[in-house]
């Protein structure tokens, strides 16, 4: 190994975040001054979601596992694997000796990487900064903005909301999602093929279905769930359902989603590959339920999406989205009007994705080389404008 390379530590827990990355850990791994290492945790190495670590042993990146999960389907177990992440993490990062730590999103694995690069001196370089949700995730996303030092925001609303927060504005720079990188430069597997291997009818419309446990919302997720799969068996149209994460909630949501294994026309799978739900994205009549992929990725294939529920609140959208409650008959409602609405179907047609241009993996790739690790990165200063204004107490 060339010692003189800038070693970049990507931290994953998830089959969305790392495949939502692809592209980003291509461009630093070609990069000829950047070395990729990775470590893989949590749902990857849970059976009961499609053990997906095996996916990522596919590729050529040097990986490094940390047993830490979800041990139960609580908050507590939520808490727990951050406490224990964290503890493990510590001892792989010093044997590992990154220069930089690169995180996505929100997740808990992502804010126990912060804390630690923090604590340890490491520069930490943060996408997807600067958005709002309605859930946990708010809370563990602005924390990572905190303790970051370098911020690559998908959209120049997202790096308005960091200088807010009080960063330096010479530390923000406006990458675009990774997520559009596949989507607009790489050759999707086709209809035929991707419906031959989940054994679906390539002449019938294709619903997908992906909903996620909301942390602040879980005494009520079994029946969240429940209201999309009744909607979805009202409607006997072919399905894929896709099981959510393993945040606090989601087991309840997977025994929901198994009482309709009995309808031929839902189709259920723990975990698709990316390049496969890319693909699925692109031929699918709707997508319903909560997933970022719906606001995020969706737009780039003038794909109709449901998007139920608070999970999404505050995201950035383009036209394709109708945002419902958790109740049958609304997301019913709202997937006839997606499928039929002259209206609505012709803005989908024209909508824009307002999330960048499929260019991020080299972008982030050319900042990580060329940003100055020195003093001045590592000793963060708060950027706040004083405070005139007479505080309430």
């Amino acid at each position: 190994m060339n010692t003189t390379k800038r070693k970049i530590l990507y931290i994953t827990g998830t089959r969305a975040d790392y495949g939502l990355m692809k592209s980003v850990l291509g461009a630093i791994e070609n990069h000829p001054h950047l070395n990729l290492e990775i470590i893989a945790t949590g749902m990857h190495l849970m059976l009961e979601f499609g053990m997906t670590i095996n996916e990522i042993k596919k590729d050529t990146f040097k990986i490094h596992e940390i047993d830490a999960s979800y041990g139960k389907d609580d908050k507590e177990s939520m808490a727990n694997f951050v406490g224990k992440f964290i503890q493990l993490l510590t001892g792989k990062v010093n044997e590992i000796k990154p220069d930089m730590i690169l995180l996505l999103g929100d997740r808990g694995e992502m804010l126990a990487g912060a804390i630690v690069g923090a604590y340890l001196t490491i520069p930490v370089a943060h996408l997807h900064g600067g958005e709002v949700t309605s859930t946990v995730d708010d809370f563990a996303r602005h924390a990572i903005t905190k303790l970051a030092h370098i911020h690559l925001p998908a959209t120049e609303l997202s790096a308005k909301r960091i200088i807010l927060m009080g960063e330096e504005s010479w530390r923000i720079h406006v990458v675009g999602a990774p997520g559009l990188d596949l989507i607009l430069n790489e050759k999707l597997p086709s209809k035929e093929e991707v419906c031959e291997n989940l054994s679906l009818d390539p002449k019938k419309p294709i619903f997908l279905a992906i909903q996620h446990p909301v942390t602040l919302e879980i005494e009520q997720a079994e029946k969240q769930m429940r209201e999309t799969m009744e909607a979805i068996a009202h409607l006997k149209q072919q399905t894929v359902v896709i099981y959510p994460n393993a945040d606090a909630g989601g087991r309840k949501m997977i025994e929901v989603i198994k009482e309709y294994d009995k309808y031929p026309f839902v189709k259920i799978f723990k975990s698709i590959p990316h390049i496969e739900y890319l693909s699925l994205m692109k031929m699918s009549s709707v997508m319903v339920g909560n997933s970022s992929s719906g606001i995020i990725e969706a737009p780039s294939f003038q794909l109709p999406v449901v998007n139920i529920g608070t999970r999404q609140e505050g995201r950035e959208r383009s036209d394709n989205v109708i945002d419902v409650d958790h109740c049958k008959e609304e997301i019913i409602n709202a997937i006839n009007k997606a499928m039929s609405d002259p209206i609505f179907t012709g803005k989908v047609k024209k909508c824009k994705n307002p999330y960048g241009d499929g260019k991020t993996g080299e972008r982030v790739a050319n900042i990580l080389n060329r940003i100055k690790i020195d003093k001045q990165l590592l000793q963060k200063k708060q950027a706040f404008e004083v405070v005139t204004e007479k505080i309430e107490r």
